[in-house]
């Protein structure tokens, strides 16, 4: 199988998620694909974790909305974007897509509107190691089955978390299966058993009061049934992520520590059969290894001491910086190498001022589309 090129990814594919260490531009690209994709003609939602505020502000996506928001007409013509392709975006709230997910699995509203105002609940959907992860990819999931859009673009949280959510609801279930949270359940199994019940609860109403007490079974309860329907969902959610329209893109930057992450990830990827399709080396000097030194020529005659000086200096600067760019190209051959024969491997470049107007979002796209 022949490695796809990023352009060809972002207007084939169906899905496309993002993943990186903090602060590597991870955000932006995610930005800059989905505004490829759709100046190629495609209807595109891009799903964001927490983009900054002048790109939130580029994208037109404002804080807790509950559902995707069309980037405003006139950013759309602007970016040369035109129907019937159309840009969309949004600012996950965890909390808003986890409450989406707890009326879709309880039996009926009535248990729906228990379990959101449950004060352990609304404790616990912001708290619980892995409720975020699974949150996004519930909200990836209805949305890129919903019909209305031809590409979902993900951006996820750093990458050592990233795919957490194939194992939460697993280990969430786990958590409710427990002996120990089993003992708050009400039993009706036996009479030593139901004794035993409500000696646990009386117990924990003394030192915690019975409201509380009420509470936390209430929860448990509920949520022994919850985690079952998670683990479904999860394990539906796998073969969906392990489908053909499928892509995992990797953003990366020169640092050590974020390469040392690319590399973590592309194992995880392997280990759980995901489509890893490549990686994006981002603030790279890579794309400048060609550009010509300074020479005298660019000096006017008759050369004087000054102007002789300061080209000596900027000649300086350039060598420096084509070291760099040497050094961004050896890296990204040494990320083709990794990728292997089903992935690709592209440098995007350093942008000292960012990217988060919508000029630079379609320099960056354009770069995306032609690799």
């Amino acid at each position: 199988m022949t490695a796809a090129r990023i352009g060809e990814l972002l207007r084939t594919k169906r899905i496309i998620v993002c993943c990186g260490a903090g602060g590597v531009g991870k955000t932006t690209t995610a930005a800059a694909i989905s505004l490829a994709a759709a100046r190629a003609g495609r209807r595109v939602l891009v799903l964001t974790i927490d983009p900054s505020k002048r790109l939130a502000e580029t994208l037109g996506v404002s804080r807790n909305p509950p559902e995707p928001v069309a980037v405003p007409p006139e950013r759309q013509k602007a970016a040369g974007i035109a129907p019937p392709a159309t840009l969309h975006a949004w600012m996950l709230d965890h909390k808003l897509v986890a409450d989406s997910a707890v009326r879709r699995l309880t039996r009926s509203p009535a248990d729906a509107e228990k379990v959101l105002g449950n004060r352990i609940y609304q404790q616990v959907s912001s708290m619980v190691a892995g409720m975020h992860e699974y949150t996004a990819m519930e909200a990836l999931y209805r949305l890129t089955n919903s019909g209305a859009y031809d590409l979902v673009v993900l951006d996820t949280p750093p990458s050592r978390h990233a795919l957490d959510f194939l194992e939460a609801p697993r280990r969430l279930s786990r958590l409710v299966d427990s002996r120990a949270l089993q003992a708050f359940l009400p039993r009706s199994d036996g009479l030593v058993s139901r004794a035993a019940s409500k000696v646990i609860h009386a117990i924990l109403g003394a030192v915690f009061g019975d409201e509380f007490a009420t509470e936390f079974v209430g929860f448990v309860g509920t949520f022994s049934g919850i985690f079952q329907s998670l683990n479904i969902d999860v394990n539906e959610m796998r073969r969906f992520l392990s489908g053909d329209d499928v892509a995992f893109l990797l953003v990366t930057s020169p640092q050590p520590a974020t390469l040392t992450e690319a590399h973590f990830f592309q194992d995880k990827t392997r280990e759980l059969e995901l489509p890893f399709r490549g990686f994006v080396l981002n603030r790279s000097r890579a794309l400048n290894v060609d550009k010509p030194l300074p020479d005298a020529a660019m000096l006017p005659s008759p050369v004087t001491p000054e102007a002789q000086s300061a080209l000596d200096k900027l000649q300086g600067l350039a060598r420096h910086e084509l070291e760099l760019a040497g050094r961004d190209v050896a890296l990204l051959r040494d990320l083709e190498t990794r990728a292997g024969a089903n992935a690709t491997a592209i440098a995007l470049p350093e942008l000292p001022q960012g990217a988060d107007d919508m000029g630079t979002l379609i320099t960056v796209a354009d770069v995306l589309s032609n690799r």
